[in-house]
């Protein structure tokens, strides 16, 4: 199983970004795939996450309403769509696969490599 994240940079408050995840390896229908953020000196913390087949979404109340999980089946590939940017966004974001339905980093049994996101002020 492999994921790759992309699309991380460098923002001004109020800004956009699309991070991807692209996923291979394996057929990920019946898989959980979730959003994680690690920033310096701080816990890595749940974002979202979503179900590969149905597409049922839950996000953390820090991200809701400003944040928007998605995949596309096709492409298998999963997007965060982060809209509202503020700087306590600033961390480092992992893709994360796993096979139940939860908010815990140790319930994901694959990781990608993170992408930098950084919200100035």
């Amino acid at each position: 199983v492999q994921l790759v994240e992309s699309g991380g940079g460098l923002v001004q408050a109020g800004d956009s970004l699309r991070l991807s995840c692209a996923a291979s390896g394996r057929t990920f229908s019946t898989y959980v795939m979730g959003w994680f953020r690690q920033a310096p000196g701080k816990e890595r913390e749940f974002v979202a996450r979503i179900r590969w087949g149905s597409g049922s979404t839950y996000y953390a109340d820090s991200v809701k309403g400003r944040f928007t999980i998605s995949r596309d089946n096709a492409k298998n590939t999963v997007y965060l769509q982060m809209n509202s940017l503020k700087p306590d966004d600033t961390a480092v974001y992992y893709c994360a696969a796993g096979l139940y339905y939860t908010s815990y980093s140790y319930n994901y049994n694959h990781w990608g490599q993170g992408t930098q996101v950084t919200v100035s002020s």
